[in-house]
């Protein structure tokens, strides 16, 4: 029981220190889906965000690795979409961290594929 408590606690901390750094670059839109409840889910959270150009969504992207890192002394174990900087995947397993550019966001509409999920919609810190 505790070790399902602490690892409850370390995704926490994770999904903290990503919303964090993405709100650090003035990442945009930022929603975290919980897909605890959701039987067969890929993952316990997605947080999904928007940047307003290709070089802003590669800084978010990189940041968010730079930080959680620091911080949580974590690598991703996969990330895609680096080259062309439209959609960045950030996967740490627990949680996947999604950066759009807003027409490839409003395109795929992964949110709404995602509909059973519980959103949590983060302020924007500036």
């Amino acid at each position: 029981m505790a070790k399902r408590k602490k690892k409850k606690d370390e995704t926490a901390e994770l999904v903290d220190a990503v919303i964090s750094a993405i709100q650090e670059k003035k990442g945009k839109e930022i929603v975290c889906l919980d897909l605890r409840k959701i039987q067969n889910a890929v993952c316990d959270y997605f947080i999904v965000c928007e940047g307003n150009s290709r070089t802003q969504v590669s800084a978010i992207a990189d940041f968010v690795q730079d930080e959680v890192k620091k911080q949580r002394k974590e690598r991703p174990y996969h990330t895609e979409g680096q080259q062309n900087a439209e959609w960045v995947l950030i996967d740490y397993v627990s949680v996947v961290v999604h950066v759009f550019q807003k027409e490839t966001r409003d395109f795929y509409k992964l949110e709404a594929l995602w509909a059973d999920a519980e959103v949590m919609e983060v302020e924007m810190a500036y």
